[in-house]
């Protein structure tokens, strides 16, 4: 059986050159899938508001329904790291209120916390009490309304900005960072600069590992994601599923004896 994945075991892998496997799930089945299939980390979302809740941005999530969906796919998750995020308005009003946060979501089944920005203080304190921490720069979501939307970061002389923001992340204790919607070149310079993993989402190759949201690698989301790749047609398969269900249904086909008790 493959080893229990962990923070520090996720440095090996960089160490040793292999590619680090990140998916975001948000309930007990696509947990369980994605364990299943061998994935070595779990990212429990706060995108789940634009997934699965129906909001328009990450912002409205609050810190109850990220410890509701983190139970959940607790309950599906063996092998996997799970890490949960920290939600906007959680952490960045001071480093108590981060190091609250992160205890009720590990409370609820987290084995590390994520944070977008560089928030060093908050990240060391965070570190200091035995909890994990995984940092996230570049197209930090949260900030989405500063950055006049879901933009690519790290063009021109905004590069270095990404470069310092995962170097202050890496300093202050982080284990790991997410560089999302940058450059590939400059992903793989900060990949080379970090003595930490990055994980890349719509920064190419040049990462330690990839993370990819459920939905949208499994083809439940109505739109293909340029940073995305679908390896399943699931929304077509499930229409398709559910159409010949009520066709049965109304034509009187389903259900037959054998589905009747």
């Amino acid at each position: 059986m493959p080893a229990k994945v962990t923070a520090p075991s996720l440095r090996t892998k960089r160490l040793e050159g292999i590619p680090i496997v990140c998916v975001t799930a948000y309930d007990v089945l696509s947990g369980a899938l994605c364990d299943q299939a061998g994935v070595d980390v779990i990212l429990v979302g706060d995108s789940v508001g634009n997934t699965v809740l129906g909001y328009s941005t990450t912002v409205p999530v609050t810190l109850d329904e990220m410890l509701h969906h983190v139970r959940a796919v607790r309950r599906g998750v063996d092998k996997a790291l799970l890490v949960a995020d920290l939600p906007f308005g959680t952490y960045e009003v001071s480093k108590e209120q981060a190091l609250e946060s992160s205890i009720a979501l590990m409370k609820a089944g987290a084995e590390a916390v994520k944070l977008e920005g560089p928030y060093s203080e908050a990240i060391e304190h965070i570190v200091r009490a035995g909890i994990p921490v995984m940092g996230h720069v570049g197209m930090t979501p949260q900030s989405v309304h500063s950055f006049g939307g879901f933009r690519v970061q790290g063009r021109g002389d905004q590069a270095t900005r990404v470069l310092e923001d995962a170097k202050v992340v890496m300093n202050a204790g982080a284990f790991a960072v997410v560089l999302e919607l940058i450059p590939g070149e400059l992903a793989a310079s900060i990949t080379q600069e970090l003595e930490i993993p990055t994980i890349g989402i719509g920064a190419g190759s040049g990462c330690s590992g990839q993370i990819q949201v459920f939905h949208d690698i499994m083809g439940l989301s109505e739109k293909v994601h340029k940073h995305a790749k679908l390896y399943v047609n699931g929304r077509e398969q499930m229409v398709k599923g559910l159409a010949s269900y009520a066709e049965e249904v109304r034509s009187g086909e389903f259900p037959k004896p054998e589905n009747t008790f």
